[in-house]
């Protein structure tokens, strides 16, 4: 299964069967449950919806330290609970220290969130593929929020239920040309001159996205909108 955006350079008009922003998980297509956690203290199942309030109590912010720069992200817990649960999970846990955004394509996202990146900076056989080891639900993008510019949704693949580790931030005004099944999860608020840069760099292949210097993820940090 391809994972890659087939997207022609700035700004594209996608078909449906273009628009896998994905990562094919390595494990099930579908949420486990109960959530659990590893010894590292990562979950290895996405917050069912019962426990998804408990994880995103005061979750409202995520502070973004990038080898480029920081951003910060406003939380949408109300608008996608268990992607926004499984998120915040992730971060607090490390999951995403060290990874790097393997998938840039300007005017349209910057991707990131395979764990595979870790080891492999350069364009790869499977990048893009990599995951925390389970699939969750893909919720609907809730009412009144669009794919506008500095959106963070969750990308996924072509089978159901396959939300996992990976994510998008959107370079442009998307709305409209996405299929509104990437779950909105929260947004850009400050640094976005931060992902501007990123959004620019150079890359292998306009139609590949893999950044020639790497953009690497060193911590994500979750608090409230004071902290």
């Amino acid at each position: 299964m391809t994972t890659h955006p087939r997207a022609a350079f700035g700004l594209v008009a996608l078909s449906a069967a273009a628009l896998l922003l994905s990562a094919c998980a390595a494990a099930s297509s579908t949420p486990s449950a109960p959530a659990s956690s590893t010894s590292s203290g990562c979950p290895t199942s996405a917050p069912t919806a019962a426990e998804a309030p408990g994880v995103i109590a005061g979750a409202e912010r995520a502070v973004v330290v990038t080898s480029m720069g920081t951003f910060t992200m406003e939380l949408y817990p109300d608008a996608a609970p268990i992607a926004t649960a499984n998120f915040v999970a992730l971060a607090r846990c490390g999951f995403y220290d060290g990874i790097s955004f393997h998938r840039v394509l300007a005017g349209f996202v910057a991707q990131a969130g395979d764990p595979q990146t870790k080891e492999n900076r350069a364009d790869f056989e499977g990048i893009g593929t990599g995951g925390p080891g389970y699939a969750f639900v893909i919720e609907p993008v809730a009412d009144g929020y669009n794919y506008d510019p500095y959106v963070a949704a969750m990308a996924h693949s072509a089978l159901p239920d396959s939300n996992g580790s990976q994510f998008f931030i959107d370079l442009a005004d998307l709305d409209g040309s996405l299929a509104r099944d990437y779950t909105i999860f929260g947004k850009v608020i400050e640094g976005t001159d931060v992902v501007d840069a990123i959004g620019s760099v150079a890359v292998n292949d306009p139609r590949r996205g893999v950044p020639l210097d790497p953009v690497v993820i060193e911590s994500v940090t979750i608090g409230s909108a004071g902290s």
